[in-house]
């Protein structure tokens, strides 16, 4: 097993700071390992929604949890989100030592309920799959090429991962996103999914999908937030800065998962990506995840004009903006578009993250990274 201390540091935090904690993230990215973790660690009462005894348990929630005065776990809780209301009335009862960490698959907006009844009381932790930081930088092929859930990452070989892909991605559609109330068809949300990933790293386009699902716009966005609030599709949103210049104003799209856009692209093999037109935007999108995860940060967006200047991520922290400029290539350069960004947004310093061993200046305010060094510069502060 991966250690993953930093995590589990957050959720302790939250505990402390919380009457309620919700770790939240995709199916399979680790959140009932590290809540058994936390668990085993103190007087604790879990309950699995996806076990029928424990179901059965909580037919009657105040009876099952009121009594307790430790650690409540409630794993996979999207499937019982009246549980939301009544988990509010029992952290609001005089003299209450119970802490409750509720494990789920999908943001609170498509769960009913859920921000509304324990606004003021709940602590929010957003776990991914795998990171570099916690794999190594020996490993960036494979955590790239295969992605970041444990049991595709650490599949005894490159079949055995992509199969593992393959299963998730039709137990996704044909079991979890029935289980949130919403009643698409497996086949379209596949088909609209699979059509994301070609448009991986591309500005959302309603009109066009729209057309292509023969559909309106209202429901290709729809599509679009339920993938997003399942937390396998990311949503970049533009910066508008205030200068003169026209700016896109529409999101990215980016799969989340490098291994789960490989899948939808049929690219088993790293071999296989390294000849596909998409490897740049894989990359890029790699890259993203492993900045925004790291950070911890929503202040994380793209700029980018209409007259071609744009910049792949933007940070702000204490007031300055940092830049990010992602290319999958073996010497990085500067370009006309790095320089217009520094100038139009202010930046404090831009990085072009790439896949090579060294680390060195391109310019004053420009610094060619290695993605070896990407996890260094974010923890010692040298980017926000």
């Amino acid at each position: 097993m991966i250690d993953r201390p930093v995590y589990l540091d957050s959720i302790y935090h939250s505990l402390e700071s919380n009457p309620v904690v919700a770790l939240l993230g995709p199916r399979q990215c680790g959140k009932t390992t590290l809540a058994r973790i936390v668990a085993s660690e103190r007087d604790s009462e879990y309950f699995d929604l996806e076990n029928p005894l424990d179901l059965s348990r909580l037919s009657n929630p105040m009876l099952a949890l009121g009594n307790i005065s430790g650690l409540i776990v409630i794993d996979e809780i999207q499937r019982k989100p009246e549980l939301f209301e009544i988990l509010r009335v029992l952290v609001d009862r005089p003299g209450n030592s119970a802490k409750i960490l509720v494990l789920g698959s999908a943001a609170p907006r498509l769960i009913k309920g859920a921000s509304e009844s324990l606004a003021g009381r709940i602590g929010f932790v957003d776990l991914s799959g795998f990171n570099l930081s916690e794999v190594g930088v020996e490993n960036i092929a494979p955590l790239w090429h295969r992605g970041a859930f444990p049991r595709s990452f650490l599949a005894s070989g490159e079949r055995t991962s992509y199969e593992w892909r393959n299963g998730f991605i039709r137990t996704f559609l044909e079991r979890d996103i029935p289980q949130l109330g919403i009643t698409i068809a497996a086949e379209t949300l596949l088909r609209f999914w699979t059509m994301l990933a070609h448009y991986h790293g591309q500005v959302w386009n309603g009109a066009e999908f729209a057309r292509s699902l023969g559909t309106s716009e209202v429901t290709a966005r729809k599509y679009f937030d339920i993938l997003s609030g399942a937390y396998v599709v990311r949503q970049l949103q533009p910066w508008h800065a205030n200068i003169k210049k026209r700016q896109v104003k529409s999101p990215k799209i980016y799969i989340r998962d490098s291994g789960i856009l490989h899948a939808l692209l049929f690219l088993e093999t790293g071999r296989q990506l390294q000849s596909h037109p998409k490897v740049g935007a894989s990359w890029e999108g790699f890259v993203i995840e492993e900045i925004v995860l790291s950070c911890q940060s929503r202040n994380v967006y793209f700029w980018s004009t209409h007259a071609g200047a744009e910049l792949d991520l933007l940070f702000f922290k204490g007031g300055r903006a940092t830049g990010f400029e992602i290319k999958y290539t073996d010497a990085p350069k500067t370009t006309k578009s790095m320089r217009i960004a520094i100038k139009d947004l202010q930046l404090k310093h831009l990085y072009v993250v790439y896949p090579g061993n060294k680390t060195y200046p391109l310019d004053e305010l420009i610094t060619a990274l290695s993605i070896n060094d990407l996890h260094s510069v974010l923890l010692q502060g040298q980017a926000p």
